[in-house]
């Protein structure tokens, strides 16, 4: 097995794209073990490069699209619809597991701060 420590972003998306395709493996056989190898340091390396405030989803969005430029528009384009992203930014739908994945493996924000409960505002 050739695996090493993930030291930067490039790191990274080798580790996350070898992840992708490792996904399903079963336990037990050497993919398998692969896979659980690279999930942990992948974690580990979030963890530390983009540590997770106490956010919600939708501020934990937010924030990503502030730091990397993006708009509402951009989210609509990743989640295939515009209304659907204004629903999610306006706290009236959360986020289904497939959106937060999508958010998570093309955004690469942190997955735990996808999946906690949205904050509702109070009317």
């Amino acid at each position: 097995m050739d695996i090493r420590p993930i030291r930067n972003d490039e790191d990274h998306k080798a580790a996350v794209r070898e992840i992708e395709r490792l996904w399903g493996a079963p336990e037990n056989t050497p993919e398998g073990d692969r896979l659980d190898i690279l999930a942990t340091l992948v974690d580990a390396y979030e963890a530390k490069r983009w540590p997770i405030p106490d956010t919600d989803p939708v501020e934990a969005i937010q924030n990503s699209m502030a730091m990397e430029g993006r708009s509402q528009s951009d989210l609509a384009a990743l989640l295939g619809s515009p209304s659907r992203a204004s629903e999610i930014l306006t706290r009236k739908r959360a986020l289904t597991m497939k959106m937060a994945y999508t958010i998570h493996s093309k955004w690469h924000v942190p997955a735990e701060a996808l999946i906690r409960p949205v904050k509702r505002e109070r009317a």
